[in-house]
Formats: structure tokens, sequence, C-alpha cells
């Protein structure tokens, strides 16, 4: 059995869908889902302090994760609902939720061709050019992959939804990876600008066990920006685009989350 433990009611989205997902990935106080746990039959329960609330940051800083990356000063230029959502404590049986609208998609020609040979390692990014609907976004905590795990579930009329699983790692050169399957990631650089929390590619990578290398950049498929900015009612803009120096903007997203 579940129990939803929401931090705060949020007003319902209007009906109407990487990351890095890339990705595509990619987070106010969600929503988290906790399952019932308890002791033995027969058992007396042992004594113990009363435990934080589920979800709930803990103590002054919460997960320092992401406000470790970006410092203090530019930590707290972020608004409060920016900094409870990236400094969530998940549990190993805890889950934050995420429900929105995918409002536009664009995928030029080059980015289609793209998006359908990244298939081969799991579908990164979004497959339908003009693509829009209901979208929803999963979080969990994952230690056997160095951080968090995220699934992002868009709607595709006329087809099962798309669904884009990555992991972002608190690790590698810049102290964010950002890992989709089959050995093949990138390294993030995490950045506050104009009160928005933004995340930007530095490299690509492989991995094979110990064995890791940099992909040449005349290999990579271009600069991946990723852009969280709170809209102040509860909700947030996610917004992603994917730019090649040659053949320019290869994907562009906009949508609006709020916590489920």
């Amino acid at each position: 059995m579940q129990r939803i433990v929401g931090s705060e009611a949020q007003p319902q989205m209007p009906k109407s869908a990487l990351l890095h997902g890339v990705s595509v990935s990619l987070p106010i106080a969600p929503a988290v889902v906790k399952r019932a746990a308890g002791p033995f039959a027969g058992s007396a329960p042992a004594a113990s302090p009363t435990p934080p609330v589920v979800g709930e940051a803990v103590g002054p800083a919460g997960d320092p994760r992401f406000r470790q990356l970006v410092g203090d000063a530019a930590w707290s230029e972020l608004p409060a609902a920016v900094q409870r959502r990236f400094s969530k404590r998940l549990g190993a049986d805890e889950t934050a939720i995420y429900r929105g609208q995918v409002l536009s998609t664009r995928l030029s020609r080059a980015g289609r061709v793209l998006a359908w040979m990244a298939r081969l390692i799991g579908a990164p990014l979004p497959l339908v050019d003009g693509a829009t609907g209901p979208a929803a976004v999963v979080v969990s905590e994952n230690p056997l992959l160095g951080g968090q795990t995220w699934l992002r579930i868009y709607n595709r009329p006329g087809s099962f939804p798309q669904a884009i699983h990555s992991a972002k790692r608190f690790q590698g050169p810049t102290g964010l990876e950002e890992y989709v399957g089959c050995g093949i990631g990138m390294t993030l650089r995490v950045t506050v600008e104009d009160r928005a929390l933004v995340f930007r590619s530095a490299d690509y990578f492989l991995e094979a066990g110990r064995w890791r290398f940099t992909l040449p950049k005349f290999l990579q498929p271009g600069r991946m920006c990723i852009v969280h900015r709170d809209r102040g009612d509860g909700s947030f803009d996610f917004g992603l685009q994917l730019c090649h120096p040659l053949l320019g903007r290869l994907v562009v997203q906009d949508a609006v989350f709020r916590d489920v």
C-alpha cells in the first residue's frame, strides 16, 4: 500500500505533454510516494527520535548537493520554491512526482535525424516535431547509480507515451553528470542566472567499466542547455535547447510543471 504526502496543496493544471533528457530530466515541494512499513508482528518497536517530515529538507541545508554545485551566494539568489525543490532529501522508498504540459517541441531536420538515431541508446530526445500535451516527471534516489534517477513521460497522440530515463550522478570533473545508458552521458555545469537554475553540457563521454573516453568536439551532438525557472504560482517552466555549432538549433522544447 502507498500513501502520498504533499507539503502543500497545489491548484490543478488545466487539461491539454530528455532530457536531457536528455537530459532528457528533467524538479517546489514535490509530492512524495512512500511505502508503508512497520515492525515485524509480535515485536515491539524500538524507541527513536521523531523522524523528519517525509520528503522535507532536513536541517537548514537539506540535501546540499545542488547548492554545493553553485555556491552559497548564487544559491541565495534562487526563489525559495526552487531551493526547496532542489534540496529535497529523498529516501530509498520515496519518489518526487511532477506533472504538467509540453507547450511546444521544435526539431530541425537534422534534429529529427539525431533524435531517431538516439533511439539506439534509449531515445533521450523528443521524437516528434510539434508535439504538445500531458507530461510527467518522476525522481528517485539511486545510490548504486551515484545520485538521482529521472523518468520523463511524454504523451504522443496515436502512440504509446515516450519514456525517457537518465541518472544525475554527482561526480566527474564538473561535479554533475547526466547518464542516459549504454555507456553514454554528458558532464554538466550548473549556474544561477536571472533567478533561474541553468544546466549546460560541458562534454560528452563514453564509458565501459573503469575505461572512460571524452568524445572529441566534432563527434558531439551540440551544446545542451536546460533552464528551470519558477513562475511564482506553484509551477515552474522547463526549457530545453540543443544547439550545434554548424547546424544551429536541433531541438527546442518548452514545458510547464507543478508538484503532484
